[in-house]
């Protein structure tokens, strides 16, 4: 199988419950819900995508003929900056678009192989293999959710999810995330005030955005 990558660089996680922690980001192309296109997107199922992930012209971003093509590109990344520290297990996050799309386990197993612990962004619309350490799930308005037990569970808020009807599934970690836009600083108030009446939930904020790196 070949992989189409639309961006692949060294970052610091910015949202949720690995927030500040360095990781390879693999962005890749494609998703179930939204073809990524202005044209489309009011008639999207998540009509919020704040990202690019069309094509592999991003930074980073190419189509990879192999698992191990591919994970060596990623340890090569990681080893770049991180490689001479000697502490602090390589981590690397899938994420897209909906990278349950390619994502599959001779890639997993070829990270693994290099010794990355392996994290995973999706909107939960695909099952995710557990053999994945670390699961994020992110719920759409619309589809059905089949993802519905994994680590952590992060919901753009508001949306026409209600969070009460997701709070009872298999997850450790609930994080309510303002959605971003004009209404962003609304938005954050809204999550502050639902967290601070449930505290089931915690706040989550895009730090990335606000300190200025990808």
């Amino acid at each position: 199988m070949s992989y189409s990558i639309k961006e692949l660089y060294l970052t610091l996680q910015g949202e949720g419950a690995h927030s500040g922690r360095v990781a390879v980001f693999v962005r890749m192309s494609g998703c179930n819900l939204w073809s990524g296109r202005d044209r489309d997107k009011e008639t999207a199922d998540c009509w919020f995508c704040d990202t690019d992930f069309i094509g592999t012209d991003g930074p980073g971003g190419a189509r990879f003929r192999t698992a191990e093509e591919l994970a060596k590109t990623i340890s090569s990344c990681w080893e770049q900056d991180c490689g001479s520290s000697g502490t602090g297990r390589p981590y690397v996050i899938f994420t897209g678009g909906e990278p349950m799309l390619q994502l599959d386990q001779a890639l997993i197993d070829a990270c693994k192989g290099r010794g990355f612990e392996v994290g995973v962004e999706s909107n939960g619309t695909l099952p995710i293999p557990r053999s994945i350490d670390w699961i994020c799930v992110s719920p759409k308005p619309g589809p059905e959710l089949v993802q519905c037990s994994g680590d952590e569970l992060k919901l753009v808020f508001p949306q026409d999810v209600d969070p009460e009807t997701v709070a009872g599934l298999d997850f450790q970690y609930f994080f309510l995330q303002p959605l971003d836009g004009p209404d962003r600083e609304a938005n954050t108030a809204r999550c502050i005030e639902y967290c601070r009446s449930h505290p089931h939930w915690r706040l989550s904020l895009q730090t990335h955005k606000l300190i200025g790196i990808p």
